[in-house]
Protein backbone atom coordinates (compact mmCIF):
# COMPACT_ATOMS: atom_id res chain seq x y z
CA UNK A 1 0.00 0.00 0.00
CA UNK A 2 2.75 2.44 0.92
CA UNK A 3 4.59 1.74 -2.30
CA UNK A 4 1.55 2.65 -4.36
CA UNK A 5 1.43 6.22 -3.01
CA UNK A 6 4.71 7.37 -4.63
CA UNK A 7 3.79 5.60 -7.85
CA UNK A 8 0.41 7.31 -7.97
CA UNK A 9 2.02 10.65 -7.23
CA UNK A 10 4.62 10.13 -9.94
CA UNK A 11 1.91 9.18 -12.45
CA UNK A 12 -0.10 12.25 -11.46
CA UNK A 13 2.88 14.58 -11.88
CA UNK A 14 3.84 12.93 -15.17
CA UNK A 15 0.32 13.48 -16.49
CA UNK A 16 0.30 17.12 -15.39
CA UNK A 17 3.66 17.78 -17.06
CA UNK A 18 2.95 15.87 -20.25
CA UNK A 19 2.51 18.00 -23.38
CA UNK A 20 -0.20 15.55 -24.47
CA UNK A 21 -3.58 14.75 -22.98
CA UNK A 22 -6.64 16.71 -21.90
CA UNK A 23 -5.20 17.88 -18.58
CA UNK A 24 -1.49 17.96 -19.32
CA UNK A 25 1.19 20.62 -19.40
CA UNK A 26 -1.03 23.31 -20.96
CA UNK A 27 -3.37 23.16 -17.97
CA UNK A 28 -0.50 23.15 -15.47
CA UNK A 29 1.14 26.19 -17.06
CA UNK A 30 -2.20 27.98 -17.43
CA UNK A 31 -3.10 27.48 -13.77
CA UNK A 32 0.39 28.56 -12.67
CA UNK A 33 0.14 31.78 -14.70
CA UNK A 34 -3.38 32.39 -13.42
CA UNK A 35 -2.38 31.97 -9.77
CA UNK A 36 0.74 34.14 -10.17
CA UNK A 37 -1.16 36.95 -11.91
CA UNK A 38 -4.04 36.77 -9.44
CA UNK A 39 -1.61 36.93 -6.51
CA UNK A 40 0.12 40.00 -7.97
CA UNK A 41 -3.21 41.72 -8.54
CA UNK A 42 -4.37 40.91 -5.02
CA UNK A 43 -1.14 42.20 -3.48
CA UNK A 44 -1.34 45.51 -5.37
CA UNK A 45 -5.05 45.90 -4.63
CA UNK A 46 -4.45 45.33 -0.91
CA UNK A 47 -1.66 47.93 -0.88
CA UNK A 48 -3.92 50.45 -2.62
CA UNK A 49 -6.81 49.84 -0.24
CA UNK A 50 -4.59 50.16 2.84
CA UNK A 51 -2.59 53.15 1.54
CA UNK A 52 0.75 51.36 1.50
CA UNK A 53 4.03 52.75 0.18
CA UNK A 54 3.05 52.24 -3.46
CA UNK A 55 0.28 54.84 -3.14
CA UNK A 56 2.84 57.49 -2.19
CA UNK A 57 5.00 56.42 -5.13
CA UNK A 58 1.89 56.73 -7.30
CA UNK A 59 1.40 60.39 -6.42
CA UNK A 60 5.07 61.35 -6.78
CA UNK A 61 5.36 59.63 -10.16
CA UNK A 62 2.13 61.20 -11.40
CA UNK A 63 3.42 64.69 -10.58
CA UNK A 64 6.84 63.85 -12.06
CA UNK A 65 5.25 63.00 -15.41
CA UNK A 66 2.94 66.03 -15.31
CA UNK A 67 5.76 68.48 -14.61
CA UNK A 68 7.77 67.19 -17.59
CA UNK A 69 4.99 67.12 -20.16
CA UNK A 70 5.78 68.53 -23.61
CA UNK A 71 3.34 69.26 -26.48
CA UNK A 72 4.97 66.83 -28.91
CA UNK A 73 5.11 63.90 -26.49
CA UNK A 74 1.57 64.65 -25.32
CA UNK A 75 0.29 64.31 -28.90
CA UNK A 76 2.11 61.01 -29.28
CA UNK A 77 0.72 59.66 -26.00
CA UNK A 78 -2.80 60.80 -26.92
CA UNK A 79 -2.53 58.86 -30.18
CA UNK A 80 -1.39 55.71 -28.35
CA UNK A 81 -4.07 55.99 -25.69
CA UNK A 82 -6.92 56.67 -28.16
CA UNK A 83 -5.80 53.89 -30.51
CA UNK A 84 -5.96 51.45 -27.60
CA UNK A 85 -9.19 52.79 -26.13
CA UNK A 86 -12.62 51.15 -26.21
CA UNK A 87 -13.21 51.84 -29.91
CA UNK A 88 -9.68 50.97 -30.98
CA UNK A 89 -9.52 47.78 -28.92
CA UNK A 90 -12.94 46.72 -30.23
CA UNK A 91 -11.87 47.25 -33.84
CA UNK A 92 -8.57 45.41 -33.35
CA UNK A 93 -10.36 42.58 -31.55
CA UNK A 94 -12.91 42.30 -34.37
CA UNK A 95 -10.16 42.24 -37.01
CA UNK A 96 -8.28 39.53 -35.11
CA UNK A 97 -11.48 37.50 -34.78
CA UNK A 98 -12.07 37.90 -38.52
CA UNK A 99 -8.53 36.66 -39.20
CA UNK A 100 -9.12 33.57 -37.04
CA UNK A 101 -12.42 32.94 -38.80
CA UNK A 102 -10.86 33.19 -42.26
CA UNK A 103 -8.04 30.85 -41.17
CA UNK A 104 -10.67 28.46 -39.73
CA UNK A 105 -8.85 28.62 -36.39
CA UNK A 106 -12.13 28.15 -34.55
CA UNK A 107 -10.70 27.66 -31.07
CA UNK A 108 -8.56 30.79 -31.36
CA UNK A 109 -11.72 32.53 -32.56
CA UNK A 110 -13.61 31.32 -29.47
CA UNK A 111 -10.76 32.50 -27.24
CA UNK A 112 -10.79 35.92 -28.91
CA UNK A 113 -14.56 36.34 -28.64
CA UNK A 114 -14.43 35.48 -24.95
CA UNK A 115 -11.19 37.19 -23.93
CA UNK A 116 -11.47 40.64 -25.51
CA UNK A 117 -15.05 41.70 -24.59
CA UNK A 118 -14.99 39.64 -21.40
CA UNK A 119 -11.83 41.38 -20.25
CA UNK A 120 -13.46 44.76 -20.80
CA UNK A 121 -16.51 43.80 -18.74
CA UNK A 122 -14.31 42.40 -15.98
CA UNK A 123 -12.39 45.65 -15.78
CA UNK A 124 -15.58 47.71 -15.50
CA UNK A 125 -16.73 45.47 -12.64
CA UNK A 126 -13.40 45.82 -10.81
CA UNK A 127 -13.46 49.60 -11.19
CA UNK A 128 -16.81 49.72 -9.41
CA UNK A 129 -15.53 47.41 -6.69
CA UNK A 130 -12.55 49.63 -5.79
CA UNK A 131 -13.92 53.06 -6.85
CA UNK A 132 -10.53 54.76 -6.77
CA UNK A 133 -10.46 58.40 -7.80
CA UNK A 134 -8.17 59.34 -10.68
CA UNK A 135 -5.13 61.64 -10.28
CA UNK A 136 -6.04 65.32 -10.04
CA UNK A 137 -4.19 68.33 -11.49
CA UNK A 138 -5.01 72.04 -11.86
CA UNK A 139 -4.23 71.86 -15.60
CA UNK A 140 -4.88 68.24 -16.61
CA UNK A 141 -3.73 66.91 -19.98
CA UNK A 142 -6.78 64.65 -20.10
CA UNK A 143 -9.85 64.54 -17.88
CA UNK A 144 -12.04 61.48 -17.23
CA UNK A 145 -14.93 60.97 -14.84
CA UNK A 146 -14.71 57.18 -14.46
CA UNK A 147 -12.80 55.31 -11.75
CA UNK A 148 -9.06 54.75 -11.87
CA UNK A 149 -8.24 51.26 -10.54
CA UNK A 150 -7.42 49.16 -12.50
CA UNK A 151 -6.57 50.73 -15.87
CA UNK A 152 -8.98 49.58 -18.57
CA UNK A 153 -6.65 50.53 -21.43
CA UNK A 154 -3.76 48.54 -19.94
CA UNK A 155 -5.93 45.52 -19.19
CA UNK A 156 -7.37 45.52 -22.72
CA UNK A 157 -3.89 45.87 -24.23
CA UNK A 158 -2.62 42.97 -22.11
CA UNK A 159 -5.46 40.74 -23.29
CA UNK A 160 -5.30 41.71 -26.98
CA UNK A 161 -1.54 41.80 -27.49
CA UNK A 162 -1.12 38.79 -25.20
CA UNK A 163 -3.61 36.77 -27.25
CA UNK A 164 -1.95 37.83 -30.49
CA UNK A 165 1.47 36.90 -29.08
CA UNK A 166 0.20 33.46 -28.00
CA UNK A 167 -1.10 32.80 -31.50
CA UNK A 168 2.10 33.94 -33.21
CA UNK A 169 4.28 31.94 -30.82
CA UNK A 170 2.29 28.84 -31.83
CA UNK A 171 2.85 29.66 -35.50
CA UNK A 172 6.60 30.32 -35.45
CA UNK A 173 9.18 27.78 -34.31
CA UNK A 174 12.48 29.67 -34.13
CA UNK A 175 13.16 30.70 -30.54
CA UNK A 176 14.47 34.11 -31.62
CA UNK A 177 11.23 34.83 -33.45
CA UNK A 178 9.25 33.78 -30.38
CA UNK A 179 11.31 36.05 -28.14
CA UNK A 180 10.76 38.92 -30.58
CA UNK A 181 7.00 38.32 -30.57
CA UNK A 182 6.76 38.24 -26.77
CA UNK A 183 9.02 41.29 -26.45
CA UNK A 184 6.96 43.26 -28.96
CA UNK A 185 3.71 42.39 -27.16
CA UNK A 186 5.21 43.41 -23.82
CA UNK A 187 6.47 46.66 -25.30
CA UNK A 188 3.02 47.54 -26.62
CA UNK A 189 1.42 46.91 -23.23
CA UNK A 190 4.13 49.00 -21.55
CA UNK A 191 3.59 51.81 -24.07
CA UNK A 192 -0.14 51.89 -23.40
CA UNK A 193 0.51 51.89 -19.65
CA UNK A 194 3.01 54.73 -20.05
CA UNK A 195 0.49 56.80 -22.03
CA UNK A 196 -2.08 56.47 -19.25
CA UNK A 197 0.38 57.53 -16.54
CA UNK A 198 1.87 60.34 -18.61
CA UNK A 199 -1.55 61.79 -19.42
CA UNK A 200 -2.35 61.84 -15.72
CA UNK A 201 -5.40 59.55 -15.78
CA UNK A 202 -3.85 56.57 -13.98
CA UNK A 203 -1.37 55.82 -11.23
CA UNK A 204 1.47 53.31 -11.47
CA UNK A 205 -0.42 50.82 -9.31
CA UNK A 206 -3.44 51.14 -11.64
CA UNK A 207 -1.51 49.95 -14.69
CA UNK A 208 0.47 47.26 -12.85
CA UNK A 209 -2.72 45.78 -11.41
CA UNK A 210 -4.40 46.01 -14.82
CA UNK A 211 -1.58 44.07 -16.48
CA UNK A 212 -1.92 41.35 -13.84
CA UNK A 213 -5.70 41.36 -14.27
CA UNK A 214 -5.40 41.03 -18.04
CA UNK A 215 -2.83 38.24 -17.77
CA UNK A 216 -5.02 36.30 -15.33
CA UNK A 217 -8.11 36.65 -17.52
CA UNK A 218 -6.18 35.67 -20.65
CA UNK A 219 -4.78 32.61 -18.85
CA UNK A 220 -8.33 31.56 -17.93
CA UNK A 221 -9.62 31.97 -21.48
CA UNK A 222 -6.78 30.26 -23.32
CA UNK A 223 -6.49 27.41 -20.81
CA UNK A 224 -10.24 26.74 -20.86
CA UNK A 225 -10.50 26.80 -24.65
CA UNK A 226 -7.34 24.71 -25.06
CA UNK A 227 -8.69 22.12 -22.62
CA UNK A 228 -11.98 22.01 -24.54
CA UNK A 229 -10.07 21.49 -27.80
CA UNK A 230 -7.91 18.70 -26.37
CA UNK A 231 -10.90 16.99 -24.80
CA UNK A 232 -12.78 16.93 -28.10
CA UNK A 233 -9.69 15.60 -29.89
CA UNK A 234 -9.22 12.88 -27.28
CA UNK A 235 -12.85 11.80 -27.51
CA UNK A 236 -12.94 11.92 -31.29
CA UNK A 237 -15.65 14.59 -31.33
CA UNK A 238 -13.89 16.83 -33.86
CA UNK A 239 -14.97 16.95 -37.48
CA UNK A 240 -12.74 16.23 -40.47
CA UNK A 241 -12.50 19.97 -41.11
CA UNK A 242 -11.35 20.62 -37.53
CA UNK A 243 -8.67 17.92 -37.73
CA UNK A 244 -7.52 19.26 -41.11
CA UNK A 245 -6.99 22.74 -39.64
CA UNK A 246 -5.68 21.54 -36.25
CA UNK A 247 -2.31 23.21 -36.88
CA UNK A 248 -4.09 26.56 -36.76
CA UNK A 249 -5.76 25.83 -33.44
CA UNK A 250 -4.74 25.78 -29.81
CA UNK A 251 -2.37 23.00 -28.78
Amino acid sequence: MLNTVPSRLSRFLAARLSPEGELGLHLTVGLALLLAAAWIFGAIAADVVHGATITRVDVRLAHWFHERATPGFTRAMLFVTHWNGLAGSSVMGALLALWFWRRRARYWLIACLIAVPGGMLLNVALKHVFRRVRPSFDDPLLSLLTYSFPSGHTAAATVFYGLLACYLVRRVHAWRARVLVVTAAGAMVALVALSRMYLGVHYLSDVLAAAAEGAAWLAICITAVSTLHRRRLARGETSWSERTHAAEDLG
